[in-house]
Formats: structure tokens, sequence, C-alpha cells
């Protein structure tokens, strides 16, 4: 437990430092070991149905599109479905490809009334490689984290 306080100590003082309006930002490796560690954690994924299929997702992730594919429009119904899906006395930590995406989700959730989030920094798939891909430097992928493919 004390590792987990660790890492939401560090992860809030991310939040300061960027001036962020909700809880923290945390790495992948600390989004994983905050749901190893602690109960009430959701991840929620909220890249578009298209990544989930052709990308992968985290096992026992909760999808919600913040965005659909193709167009990248925005979901209309996103709050209402966090709100069906997702406890507001969860610790939520949302995902994306690259860590834009789920800041966006942070800061819809922190406004409605969500009072622990976090943003996972580097998202599931992190920046792009010397060649152009994707999933090999940083990201969830990238540092070798639980995945499937569907």
């Amino acid at each position: 437990m004390s590792q987990s306080k660790e890492i939401l100590g560090v992860a809030h003082q991310r939040a300061l430092d960027n001036a962020l309006p909700y809880s923290g930002a945390v790495t992948p490796e600390e989004a994983a070991r905050l749901m190893g560690e602690l109960p009430n954690v959701v991840l929620v994924d909220v890249r578009s149905a298209a990544e989930w299929q052709f990308v992968g997702t985290v096992p026992g992730s909760v999808r919600i599109e913040l965005k659909t594919w193709p167009g990248m429009q925005p979901n209309p119904h996103f709050l209402a479905q966090l709100k069906e899906q997702v406890s507001a006395e969860a610790m939520v930590l949302f995902m994306c490809r690259s860590g834009v995406r789920s800041d966006e989700a942070a800061r819809i959730a922190t406004d409605a009334g969500y009072s622990e989030v976090y943003n996972v920094l580097e998202g599931f798939e992190g920046d792009k490689d010397a060649v152009g891909h994707r999933g090999t430097v940083g990201g969830w992928k990238g540092h070798g984290l639980p995945w499937v493919q569907s």
C-alpha cells in the first residue's frame, strides 16, 4: 500500500506542476501498479472502437469512446456512458492512444463530479519510434504490460 501512496503523491505533484484540474497523472507502470494494489480502481479506455479492435485493449478495462472513428467526431453520450458504467466514487484512470484524449476525458469527468481522476501518460501505444511506428516507445504496450488483441 505504501508504494501506491508514493505513486499517488507523485501523480498529484504532476497535476500541480502542470496546473491540471484533476487529481493527477500516472505512467503506464504506475497505473498497472495501482490497479493491482488498490480496490475500486477503474481503467477507462477512451480510444475508438476501431483502435480497440485492431490495436488491442487492456484486460478488464472499461471501454467508452470519447471520439468515434472515422472522423474522430465527439461521442455525445460519453458522459452518460461514463456515469452508467463507472461509479463517481471509483478511482478512475483514463487512457487513450498517447495521453491527449484521456486528458480531455479526465477534465470532463472532473467537471462532472468524479473526485479521483487520473490521466495515464503515454497512453496505450506511446510515441512513434524512429520508423514512425507506435507501440514500441513508451505506452502501455511498449512497457510490456498486459494487453490482448482481437
